[in-house]
């Protein structure tokens, strides 16, 4: 399995690799991306199985990332990893295809259930 992780922040990278590990995919092979626009360059160059993006960030923001990618058709499944809770987030996440969200403060148990649907 190929996992994208996107944050601006290299510890929240760091601490969702941690957790999705703790989940049980010690195996996955993943990848990093500090904004929606690498994120989208690496997506159409490698096509991860699944990416796990934040919201707010520079450049492009994690909506951004995910309007582009539907609007070119791709359906790589990618959940928000967010802050991020309000019923407006969730509601225009959802609209526009993300797969899931999950919200800060999170668990590994948080990943297990998100991510145990695409392995």
């Amino acid at each position: 399995m190929k996992i994208l992780i996107v944050d601006d922040s290299r510890a929240m990278r760091a601490i969702v690799r941690r957790h999705v590990s703790e989940a049980g995919f010690t195996d996955a092979e993943i990848n990093e991306a500090e904004n929606g626009e690498e994120a989208l360059d690496f997506v159409r160059a490698n096509s991860p199985d699944i990416v796990l993006s934040d919201w707010n960030m520079p450049v492009m923001t994690g909506i951004e990332l995910l309007e582009a990618l539907r609007g070119e058709g791709n359906m790589v499944p990618l959940g928000f990893v967010t802050s991020e809770s309000s019923d407006d987030f969730k509601e225009r996440a959802f609209d526009a295809g993300a797969a899931f969200m999950i919200t800060k403060p999170f668990t590994a148990d948080d990943f297990t259930r998100c991510l145990a649907q695409y392995v």
